[in-house]
């Protein structure tokens, strides 16, 4: 492992001010960057830990001012708990209770949530053997001649085809949540934009647009009289990240739609007509191709992703099917 720093804060300003003088990173849950800093799977690890558990009262959840207002430090468990998620954000609270396995949703945080790393193979080898685009100025995306029957389906992103692994950022963004962060307040459509421009660093390794030095405080998610709904669709069933996911919002005949493990964000779909569920699948598919790179070994299907685009018309369907 990585020899690092660590540093308690008790603020997230004060920790903010830790991230902008040093090359450091936030820890809360450790769920995910302890995982990267055994690995050692990139080159832009950081040197110190700022440790945000330490902060006090941000783990609440509450309903206030037309907002489920939800502490960047509420556990995943207690989200998929809550009654006022379950009964006013159902897709969320069904997103929570299907990220990895109980041990994981009681130590995971919403904040890290939608702060995870990418779960591409190759991002994810162990001491860099794979030195991808995403961290190391000149990388390529090893998946696209290789191995991509997890990746995009609808191109990718800077070269990039690793796609978004968070299960609660795809209902965030159908949900059309608000993210506060010690910096500014995201729609969470622009919050899961790659910063592309920024591969070959730590920053274009995140799955968000944030700052080095900006920190996630708040999640807010309007409350609506729509009816809303997850699905997630796995290898397996127990602590596998999505290969295909789905976040419905639906109103009437009109619903709004978040796919998930298809792209290098949640892949958004406003104002989808959804009267004929079958069809609103096909609409949003519609423009997925997947990969499916020839090889000198004759197995391109064995290591295709294309299998993602009827799973995912499917995933749409029932899941409109079942508001």
């Amino acid at each position: 492992m990585k020899d690092f720093a660590h540093v308690n804060a008790t603020s997230f300003d004060e920790a903010a001010a830790l991230l902008a003088k040093d090359n450091a990173a936030v820890i809360a849950g450790g769920t995910d960057i302890i995982y990267s800093m055994k690995g050692m799977n990139t080159p832009n690890l950081p040197d110190t830990l700022v440790n945000i558990k330490t902060i006090a009262d941000a783990d609440y959840i509450k309903e206030e001012g037309g907002f489920i207002k939800i502490g960047a430090l509420a556990k995943l468990t207690a989200i998929a708990k809550s009654s006022v998620v379950k009964s006013k954000a159902t897709a969320l609270a069904e997103a929570a209770e299907l990220v990895a396995s109980p041990e994981l949703r009681n130590m995971g945080t919403i904040g890290g949530n939608i702060c995870q790393k990418p779960r591409c193979i190759y991002y994810r080898n162990e001491f860099n053997n794979f030195p991808c685009a995403r961290k190391v100025k000149g990388g390529t995306c090893y998946a696209i001649t290789g191995v991509h029957r997890y990746h995009s389906i609808f191109g990718g992103v800077g070269g990039c085809m690793a796609v978004c692994p968070s299960d609660t950022a795809v209902a965030l963004v159908a949900l059309k949540a608000k993210i506060v962060t010690t910096k500014k307040t995201w729609e969470a459509a622009d919050f899961f934009k790659v910063p592309n421009k920024e591969f070959g660093t730590a920053r274009g390794e995140q799955i968000n647009a944030l700052d080095l030095d900006e920190i996630v405080k708040e999640i807010q998610v309007p409350v609506t009289s729509a009816k809303s709904t997850y699905k997630k669709w796995a290898f397996r069933k127990a602590i596998d990240f999505p290969q295909v996911s789905v976040a419905v919002v639906k109103d009437g005949n009109s619903a709004e739609i978040a796919l998930g493990g298809v792209y290098n964000e949640p892949k958004a779909f406003s104002g989808v007509n959804c009267a004929d569920p079958a069809k609103a699948g096909d609409e949003c598919l519609a423009k997925a191709t997947g990969m499916n790179t020839p090889r000198a070994d004759g197995q391109a299907d064995r290591y295709s992703n294309t299998y993602k685009i009827q799973i995912a018309k499917v995933m749409v369907k029932r899941a409109i099917g079942s508001l």
